[in-house]
């Protein structure tokens, strides 16, 4: 039968499954074709059309035997920095292309084992460092959404393929990671839910790493409850990563009650910041409206330390990024560039292979990281970091959970911030606080801008309090009743 895979969600499509209605290789087929459709987006860096479908038959057999897991057959995209036993992984950067990895990452062994379909790689910002999904080496990512006069815009970054795969509906999820935003705001510019999980509920174990104390893994679906399922399936403690945390994963689909009476939201009043578009403002406010319709308290909180977020994580991020990616010289894998000497070659692959992006960001981690200014700046920021996450727990003290707006803006035009690298980081305002904090963060698609483009909201919650978060992001999600699609301009 014709699956019309972009009107499913994972739910939908699992119900699908087990009622016999389609088969997982009917499903894939339909991922498949749509894919082809949507190369114009460029969201992919490697299709696996093959391994999907070798997959998807594995499923059905799986599906049969009533042994299927809880993503059995559903067809996903994996972003191109978890690396993936035997499929090219790049990370987005010259400097690795080619390289394919000999293992699985924890977070991708774990979805296969849930039963899910790999259909290739997703395209992202080179080494997860952008705000647009404009530096990729392998060329830039097209949001599926565009204005009424046609202008191409971004997806939001670094996790912008992952999220134009799921908004133009060839995939029912797919996997992103969040260092400072990377996750819920592509989510935000494209009308799809993001969440980033509390740090150490995924395991970083085989992603290639940006910013070690910063980055996790979280999944960019069509629903607040396709990533609760999507989640429960990622999530786990791993040996093999020391900062992933021993914790029991709860069912957190279960969790999406439908009731939120008795919860106090905060709503931080250093959220409202200058210049903040009127449109904006005004979706934080209806979504305040709804959730005290539904029984929520209102609870005004302060986080003072708020300003300080943004150029805190500017020294910290960089700083440990230019640690991590130390270890791409041109000795061991990927590109290497001859040089007159070992150090003239070190320069050469690493000048020739990172992108403009991410020389500025290793620069200025080695800079903040240099002997006469590792206290002045990165030590600095540091505690500024602590004072960050104090405020978060003195509103606990006071509220279950925040909201926030996602965004400062919808998403913007393709070359609008590629020459203003200040105003490109200020998209990260409202999201880098949850990733200094170590906190739970998820947007919701809660409207459309003036111009058509969807807007989002942020909830954050305590740490390993995800629940919260589904439970009330599903009220918000059914009180906004987003349907909004873009228009499949790709296919001609």
């Amino acid at each position: 039968m014709k699956v019309e895979i972009e009107k499913l969600t994972i739910a939908s499509a699992r119900a699908g499954l087990r009622a016999r209605e389609f088969s997982a290789t009917e499903l894939t087929e339909a991922a498949i074709a749509v894919m082809e459709a949507a190369r114009p987006l460029n969201a992919m860096i490697t299709e696996t059309p093959e391994r999907a479908r070798a997959m998807a038959a594995e499923s059905d057999r799986r599906l049969t035997r009533g042994e299927a897991g809880p993503l059995e057959g559903i067809p996903i995209a994996i972003k191109d920095l978890f690396c993936t036993d035997g499929v090219q992984t790049t990370a987005g950067s010259r400097i690795l292309k080619g390289f394919i990895p000999p293992y699985e990452s924890t977070v991708s062994a774990n979805l296969w084992r849930a039963g899910a379909v790999m259909l290739g790689k997703a395209n992202l910002d080179e080494f997860a460092m952008g705000s647009s999904n404009e530096t990729s080496h392998f060329g830039r990512v097209e949001n599926p959404w565009r204005r009424a006069d046609g202008k191409p815009l971004v997806p939001g970054g670094s996790s912008g393929g992952s999220a134009a795969a799921v908004a133009a509906g060839f995939c029912l999820g797919a996997t992103g990671t969040d260092t400072g935003g990377s996750i819920r705001q592509p989510a935000s510019f494209t009308g799809i839910v993001g969440i980033k999980p509390t740090y150490g509920r995924c395991s970083r174990w085989g992603i290639v790493a940006f910013a070690s104390s910063l980055d996790q893994a979280g999944p960019m679906t069509r629903t607040v409850r396709d990533a609760a399922i999507m989640l429960g399936a990622m999530a786990s403690v791993d040996e093999k990563d020391s900062t992933s945390v021993d914790r029991p994963v709860p069912d957190y689909e279960a969790a999406m009650t439908g009731d939120v009476r008795g919860l106090r939201i905060g709503i931080p009043k250093e959220y409202r910041v200058d210049g903040m578009p009127a449109e904006i403002e005004a979706l934080w406010r209806q979504g305040i409206d709804w959730l005290r319709s539904a029984g929520a308290e209102i609870v005004d909180v302060s986080l003072p330390h708020t300003g300080y977020a943004l150029p805190a994580y500017y020294i910290v991020a960089p700083a440990e990024a230019s640690s991590n990616l130390a270890r791409y010289d041109g000795v061991r894998f990927g590109l290497r560039v001859p040089g007159n000497s070992l150090p003239d070659m070190y320069a050469k692959t690493r000048g020739e292979g990172f992108g403009a992006e991410v020389r500025r960001r290793i620069l200025i981690g080695t800079y903040v990281l240099s002997a006469g200014y590792y206290d002045a700046y990165y030590v600095k920021a540091q505690q500024v970091r602590t004072l960050i996450l104090r405020d978060f727990e003195r509103a606990w003290e006071r509220v279950d959970a925040i909201l926030t707006p996602t965004a400062p803006s919808a998403a913007f035009g393709i070359g609008e911030k590629s020459d203003d690298p200040i105003s490109m980081y200020l998209n990260d305002v409202f999201t880098v606080p949850v990733n200094l904090a170590g906190l739970p963060g998820i947007s919701v698609p809660a409207g459309l801008s003036r111009e058509g483009l969807p807007l989002g909201l942020q909830l954050i919650g305590r740490a390993f309090d995800e629940e919260t978060l589904f439970r009330v992001g599903g009220v918000l999600e059914e009180a906004a009743g987003f349907s909004a699609r873009p228009q499949t301009w790709w296919k001609g």
